[in-house]
């Protein structure tokens, strides 16, 4: 377990963002982790995708499809911070986990012992707890890296994201509070190593230029940051006694910024399947694990599958394959059974 986050600095906004669908936010409303994170939350009214030739777009709308908010944009810090303070325990690193055929047992790093029927990965792309429940995964690196910063627009952002397909890079700017956007620029890790390398002012300026000015002349607001993007895949999310939720048992790339959601609506599943189970029944039982990961399986299975397809898609430099996708973006932004689709899977 990691220690809880600082406070946010007053005169700035996290460079880590996460774009959270409605259905978790009504989730973290139900844990009573919302009302603190909502001052610093930026509601999300439209998204505009920009195919790679520069004229193909899609378009969502919050207004068209009846709510409050597509999405809301809130900082990694206030998200933990949050949550951190719905909980009683402290802070504990695992130091051993053993599986007992009653219990898991868990040893802290101060020695103390913890037996427990059911024990939750929920610690990471390189999780302990996978580990040590002896549960394989698949790992790849997509050969990019994605660079944040945050940056002042000169014009205003309407409440409205923004993402380019760059023919392999994707850029996003996702609005904050007041006039500022955070920027998610996944790109080859030589190119993200030079534009983090790049002044505050020549990195805005690098911005401007490929998002073709649509907030105006950009400002630096905050430092850069860097973090390679990888892909991961465990063979499964159970066993006896363990059940993995989050990046502990997939990773996906962020072009969709489904990542944290997928991992969320992983915690809501476990957690009815718990509390539904009949009386007397073991939480750690396989059989009733199982029954979390079927019910997972075929989301995780298709949302990496979109967001995978649309990396290699855009990735592919063809001319008649890129006239294709552009049509393809254009052609989905005319059917509205198409978009209401969309919406729906986004927004759970």
């Amino acid at each position: 377990m990691g220690a809880a986050p600082e406070a946010v600095h007053a005169d700035g906004f996290d460079v880590r963002v996460y774009a959270l669908s409605p259905g978790n936010v009504d989730f973290l409303r139900g844990l009573g982790a919302w009302g603190e994170i909502l001052p610093r939350a930026t509601p999300v009214h439209a998204m505009r995708i920009f195919g790679d030739d520069g004229r193909a777009t899609l378009e969502f709308s919050a207004y068209e499809a009846g709510v409050e908010a597509l999405a809301w944009i809130v900082e990694d810090s206030a998200l933990q911070r949050a949550l951190w303070h719905g909980l009683t325990a402290t802070a504990k690193r695992c130091d051993a986990l053993e599986f007992h055929a009653q219990e898991a047992r868990v040893t802290l790093d101060d020695g103390t012992s913890v037996g427990a029927r059911l024990v939750v990965g929920a610690d990471g792309a390189q999780s302990f707890v996978r580990e040590k429940a002896g549960i394989a995964a698949r790992q790849g690196d997509f050969e990019q890296a994605a660079v944040v910063a945050n940056f002042r627009c000169e014009k205003p952002h309407g409440h409205t994201a923004f993402q380019w397909f760059q023919g392999g890079p994707v850029l996003a700017l996702l609005p904050l509070p007041g006039d500022q956007v955070s920027m998610v620029w996944s790109l080859p890790a030589a190119e993200a190593a030079r534009m983090s390398a790049l002044a505050p002012t020549g990195l805005a300026d690098e911005v401007s230029q490929a998002s073709h000015r649509v907030l105006g002349a950009l400002a630096p607001a905050s430092a850069v940051r860097t973090f390679p993007l990888r892909r991961l895949s465990a063979r499964r999310l159970v066993a006896a006694r363990v059940a993995l939720v989050g990046d502990a048992g997939h990773v996906v790339h962020p072009l969709a910024g489904q990542g944290l959601n997928l991992g969320l609506q992983d915690v809501r599943v476990l957690a009815q399947v718990l509390t539904t189970r009949e009386p007397g029944r073991d939480a750690g039982d396989y059989r009733l694990l199982r029954r979390y990961e079927r019910r997972r399986a075929e989301p995780i299975l298709a949302m990496d599958a979109v967001i995978s397809g649309l990396f290699a898609l855009y990735g592919v430099r063809n001319r008649g394959i890129g006239r294709l996708r552009n049509a393809g973006l254009n052609l989905t932004d005319r059917v509205p059974v198409l978009k209401n689709i969309l919406i729906r899977q986004a927004m759970s």
